[in-house]
């Protein structure tokens, strides 16, 4: 069966970073909010052109840290004290600083394993394909050229006025995103 093509959004080229990064800020200005930039490398102050909130990894990281190292702890004083009580050299059951190595491992080891997970899920991967690879200049997005796209989603997205705005920033050139 056809699928028929939905509009994902406009994409803009732009040829210098300072272009984009001045498309993002004029692109906000004019009330724009689902919007993504796209960079060959790292461009300084991107992010704050297009408004990013920050990330809620290192709480999910936190969390993470502090359940793996209650539950570590816990385990072992359930194994020592409640499940198999053994008096071994005379220490009291609960020898708490016996328990600290195994405690610190795993708040080590759910710490990392929740901030993998949830970066991984905060970031909607895996994601084997996006719409923007359905442009075909966006190849060049890993070379040279940088991109801003507007996404249908928007509140404000109106496809001629959202078109004429973007052509209006002068950009390289701008196309439709077809999901």
């Amino acid at each position: 069966m056809y699928k028929i093509p939905t509009l994902y959004g406009l994409i803009a080229e732009f040829e210098k970073p300072q272009q984009v990064i001045e498309a993002c800020e004029r692109a906000r200005e004019k009330g724009y909010k689902c919007m993504d930039a796209y960079a060959p490398y790292p461009v300084h102050g991107l992010s704050e052109a297009l408004n990013f909130r920050k990330s809620r990894v290192p709480l999910i990281t936190l969390i993470g840290g502090i359940l793996g190292g209650s539950g570590g702890f816990y385990l072992q004083y359930w194994c020592s004290v409640i499940s198999y009580p053994e008096n071994v050299g005379g220490r009291p059951l609960n020898s708490w600083p016996s328990f600290i190595p195994i405690t610190f491992e795993m708040t080590v080891l759910f710490g990392a394993l929740s901030c993998v997970l949830g970066m991984l899920a905060l970031n909607g991967l895996p994601r084997p394909h996006h719409p923007v690879f359905n442009v075909p200049r966006f190849a060049l997005a890993s070379r040279d050229r940088f991109f801003l796209c507007i996404e249908a989603d928007d509140p404000q997205f109106n496809l001629r006025d959202t078109r004429l705005f973007l052509e209006g920033l002068h950009s390289r050139e701008v196309t439709e995103v077809l999901y």
